[in-house]
């Protein structure tokens, strides 16, 4: 590395400026030093103007542009308010149009779907008779006519007013506030409707004091009006709307009767005049209910008949955008009020943000400006860094040196590394030597583990066989002696098999019966098994899918199994060798769980599904502990006592069963005990009707 050199151009590098200017300023305190550089950069300072000087023309400058923004900032935000402010009130009239026209719809079709069931009900031959001669059975069957259609038409009340204003029938005859005997001569909507018109109203009921719409038309017999048709509507309905955007509904003199928000029920927007209060008290509309102005205050009228309103006391309280909307027929109007606090909030935030984006672009040019003179600046300050270049340049050579040294240490350390990874590599290969030599002894221990049963089987076959020669019994010698020709062949499959194992031979297209496996095992365990209740189940999952499963974890209907019949179409894809050795591992094991037990018993259960067989193996013994469950199938892990087992039982099992497409799992029974379950993929094969020879040999 070469040590650094002055610019081509003749300019020295801006970017160790500070370093140089404080070995200068730290130079010897005797003076020479500074007495050398001191008239220098005091020639060099002279030329650099103050940018902090207070200057009076500096500062009034100062101050108007201060002012000309702080004017500008105002005008951006008012502007901007006054914009967000009348957009929002648009958009608040255009919601409020449309929110009121589909009121006023919905509000109209219910009253025009009963506009004409007075005049219907007033052409029935059984409420004219009523009025001409009401009789106790004319009066009992126009009621009883009365109720039901009222019921049908989904109406509050229906009744009938004779000419002299006395309700003569009515379909709430039954209840306590009955119609019936009741007066309505001041009713408007009686009067209209005795003058021959149709009579709409709107008031509070004399007798149920529930308030209502009441339609009426006039009964005519022969040409003459013998009488008055009504339907009262109840409209409460309306004070499910959202309370948050009240509605209200004005009559004809300005009184509010109905109202999303209840309390402000049967007041008026304005004052009333005297004689429409008293006709409103005359006639019984509200109830004699006194009628009070709501506490409204007009803060702005908007063109387009919108006001917009403070209803309450104080300036704290709400202010809305009220629209008229009127019915027509009825003569009511629908009165919109639309709060216009969120057109506030939405007007101020949007003035906050125009405030922070021109903040932020005056803040932007300042530091523009600022950057360009900070850019003069550097520019004159570069006669003083070029004297301390020299030392620069110095400092850049020790630092060379440095860097020289370190990268020496380094390469010392490459070194270092590549000899410890050569050793690394040795130990790995010594590593590998010993997997070698400890697989060989699995395989040892594996041959042990898997002859040491059909030795005991061989040893307990020579002994009886012994018994019966001593005895004479040359059938049952010759029947044993079989046996042991049988087992000696088979140990010699199990040496293959497991050479197999080792090598991790893939299984062949193989196919085992599993009643005939399950009928040499226990063969093989015949004398362990003394003592012990054995019981073979089959069980169908097909029959009851989805249903519970059994205690044993098994699904399906359930019969006892019986190993003298072959069941042909239980067969499964495996070598029958290997399946024989799985079952006398897990048999093996359920006999040591139940070694110390008064009552051992063993449920051997064969499941069959359509493309799966499984063999689950149940004892009542101790269980398995949750600690052990996890490891359960490692190679050399066993909770026997030493000498009684290797451990590789269970591994070369579940080994098997991956061999053959299936799976061997362990878990523990709901009521105790231990659960094997060995699931194999299912042959299908073509049912023989013969016997199998070696279930008849057995």
């Amino acid at each position: 590395m070469k040590p650094a050199s002055a610019h081509p151009s003749g300019a020295p590098s801006i970017a160790p400026a500070p370093a140089a200017l404080c070995s200068v300023a730290a130079a010897d305190p005797s003076g020479e030093t500074r007495s050398r550089y001191e008239p220098d950069a005091a020639l060099a300072y002279a030329t650099m103007s103050d940018p902090h000087r207070s200057d009076p023309a500096n500062v009034t400058r100062r101050l108007l542009i201060l002012f000309a923004l702080a004017a500008g900032l105002v005008a951006a935000c008012w502007l901007t308010y006054s914009i967000a402010w009348r957009n929002g009130v648009d958009t608040l009239r255009r919601n409020a149009a449309v929110r009121a026209e589909r009121t006023a719809s919905v509000l109209k079709s219910t009253l025009e779907r009963y506009e004409s069931l007075p005049y219907l009900l007033g052409e029935h031959p059984i409420v004219q008779d009523v009025l001409i001669d009401p009789s106790p059975d004319n009066v009992k069957r126009a009621n009883l006519y009365l109720e039901d259609l009222n019921r049908h038409a989904r109406a509050t009340v229906t009744y009938i007013i004779s000419a002299d204003g006395y309700c003569v029938a009515a379909s709430n005859w039954r209840g306590p506030g009955s119609f019936v005997g009741a007066g309505y001569q001041f009713r408007p909507y009686f009067v209209d409707a005795v003058k021959g018109g149709v009579g709409r109203f709107f008031g509070i009921g004399t007798i149920s004091q529930a308030p209502g719409y009441y339609i009426s038309q006039p009964v005519r017999r022969d040409g003459k009006i013998v009488g008055v048709a009504v339907v009262k509507l109840d409209l409460e309905w309306f004070q499910g709307v959202d309370a948050s955007e009240p509605l209200v509904v004005t009559d004809d003199h300005g009184v509010i009767f109905l109202s999303s928000v209840p309390a402000w029920k049967y007041h008026t927007i304005r004052p009333l005049p005297g004689r429409v209060a008293d006709s409103i008290y005359q006639a019984r509309q509200y109830a004699q209910q006194p009628i009070a102005p709501l506490p409204v205050t007009i803060v702005r009228t908007l063109e387009g008949n919108a006001q917009i309103l403070r209803i309450g006391g104080g300036r704290a309280a709400p202010r809305y955008l009220a629209s008229r909307h009127g019915m027509g027929d009825p003569d009511w109007h629908l009165i919109t009020m639309s709060p216009v606090d969120p057109v506030d909030a939405d007007a101020r935030n949007t003035t906050i943000v125009t405030g922070f984006g021109y903040v932020s672009l005056v803040l932007l040019a300042f530091y523009w400006r600022m950057r360009r003179a900070r850019v003069r600046e550097v520019m004159r300050s570069r006669a003083l860094l070029q004297k301390a270049y020299a030392e620069l340049n110095q400092r850049v050579a020790e630092r060379t040196a440095d860097l020289s040294e370190a990268n020496e240490q380094l390469h010392k350390e490459v070194a270092e590394r590549t000899r410890a990874e050569q050793e690394l590599r040795a130990a790995h290969d010594e590593l590998i030597q010993a997997s070698k030599l400890a697989a060989l002894g699995q395989m040892a221990a594996g041959i042990t583990h898997e002859l040491n049963q059909p030795l005991a089987a061989l040893r307990g076959f020579s002994d009886n066989t012994r018994v019966l020669l001593e005895r004479g019994d040359q059938a049952s010698a010759r029947e044993n002696l079989e046996a042991i020709a049988a087992l000696t062949e088979r140990m010699g499959k199990i040496t293959n098999q497991l050479k197999l194992f080792v090598g991790r031979a893939r299984p062949r297209s193989a196919r085992a019966p599993i009643v005939r496996a399950l009928r040499n095992v226990v063969g093989l365990l015949q004398k362990r098994l003394q003592g012990v209740e054995l019981e073979f189940v089959l069980s169908n999952a097909a029959a009851h899918a989805g249903g519970d499963a059994d205690v044993n974890g098994a699904g399906g209907a359930r019969e006892p199994l019986s190993l003298a019949d072959d069941h042909p179409e239980l067969v499964a894809h495996c070598d029958d060798l290997r399946l024989e050795q799985v079952l006398i591992n897990l048999l093996g094991n359920a006999l040591d769980a139940t070694a110390g037990i008064s009552s051992p018993r063993i449920t051997l259960e064969v499941e069959t599904a359509d493309a799966t067989l499984s063999i689950t193996v149940g004892d009542n013994g101790p269980g398995i502990p949750d600690d052990v469950l996890p490891r359960l199938f490692e190679p050399f892990f066993t909770t026997k006592e030493m000498g009684q087992g290797l451990g590789l039982g269970l591994a070369i099992s579940s080994s098997i069963a991956r061999d053959c497409g299936g799976s061997l799992v362990a878990r523990n029974a709901p009521d105790g005990g231990a659960l094997f379950i060995l699931t194999l993929r299912r042959a299908r094969v073509q049912v023989n009707p013969a016997p199998d020879p070696l279930s008849a040999s057995s």
